[in-house]
């Protein structure tokens, strides 16, 4: 099959590149360089353009743009780059296919930050009802913003992803320095709930809603079990054989992130329903088999 590819330069889309290519399929990734490649095609979201054909004859196009959430400060320059960086190039895709008699399956990223900043213990899957705050409000207009090719017939898939562990990239590398060190620890309370997932499992997600005719509409890629931010430190900590005893205060995270603290500490209890209804079957369904999963994954 072959895959057109939106945000292949970015963390998941590189190790989703790799794992197409390693199964035989081809890959054309949209680049808004001059391409170095044959496997590289032109494209500027920002003004809508994309070079003539390059969807036809393609089985799936996979949209993963977008600026990384874990930059700080949010200034409100930063803020309009993090919707222009999904906003453009998920309209523009959505408009191509719109246009095509016979479209391929759209999977288009979204994000857990839907739910709002903090939803408590309720147990949220994909029915439940969007949250408040920047993050949920940029959610929702990019997940609106495939609307044109579900309206023109298109299948349509939004993978609302929760934070993607591996120690190739994401947030694990980030972590995974304190811990080494034996100076991690919880943040804040350590009682919030935080959707997470394995590589392994966001990669087998892409292609069982690519395989499966009758997958569309959204869904939660995250573990079956919800885990708990003190449940990850303890993963994290025994994984690595470090004391996790220096708690992160509440106002050191506000004071070195801003707003984008709220995001972390709060709460989100997300269960991944419409994929586990359709017979999805996780690899690491639970945090210790993530943490294992994302330090050992070759």
């Amino acid at each position: 099959m072959r895959y057109v590819l939106a945000g292949a330069s970015g963390f998941l889309g590189r190790a989703l590149r790799e794992r197409l290519i390693s199964e035989g399929h081809e890959v054309t990734q949209l680049v808004r360089r001059a391409p170095q490649s044959p496997d590289q095609m032109w494209w500027d979201p920002a003004r809508g353009q994309l070079e003539a054909g390059v969807l036809t004859g393609a089985g799936a196009v996979i949209n993963l743009s977008g600026a990384t959430v874990g930059r700080v400060p949010w200034t409100s320059g930063y803020r309009r780059t993090l919707r222009e960086s999904r906003i453009g190039p998920t309209t523009t895709l959505a408009t191509a296919l719109a246009a095509m008699s016979e479209p391929p399956v759209f999977v288009s990223q979204s994000a857990t930050g839907y739910y709002g900043m903090d939803r408590g213990a309720e147990e949220l899957d994909e029915d439940s009802p969007s949250g408040d705050g920047f993050l949920a409000g940029l959610a929702r207009d990019w997940e609106a913003a495939t609307e044109p090719a579900a309206k023109a017939g298109a299948r349509v898939v939004k993978l609302r992803t929760s934070a993607v562990f591996d120690q190739s990239g994401g947030v694990l590398r980030l972590l995974q320095v304190p811990f080494r060190l034996g100076v991690g620890g919880r943040l804040g309370s350590g009682r919030q709930y935080m959707p997470m997932v394995s590589l392994d499992d966001w990669l087998a997600a892409v292609r069982f809603t690519v395989d499966r005719a009758d997958a569309q509409g959204s869904y939660n890629v995250t573990l079956p079990h919800p885990a708990t931010n003190a449940e990850l430190t303890s993963a994290l900590g025994a994984a690595f054989h470090r004391p996790t005893l220096l708690p992160v205060p509440g106002l050191a995270l506000r004071t070195g992130l801003g707003e984008f603290s709220a995001e972390l500490a709060g709460s989100r209890r997300l269960v991944p329903r419409r994929l586990l209804e359709a017979g999805f079957s996780f690899s690491a369904p639970d945090v210790t088999s993530m943490v294992t999963a994302a330090l050992h994954r070759s």
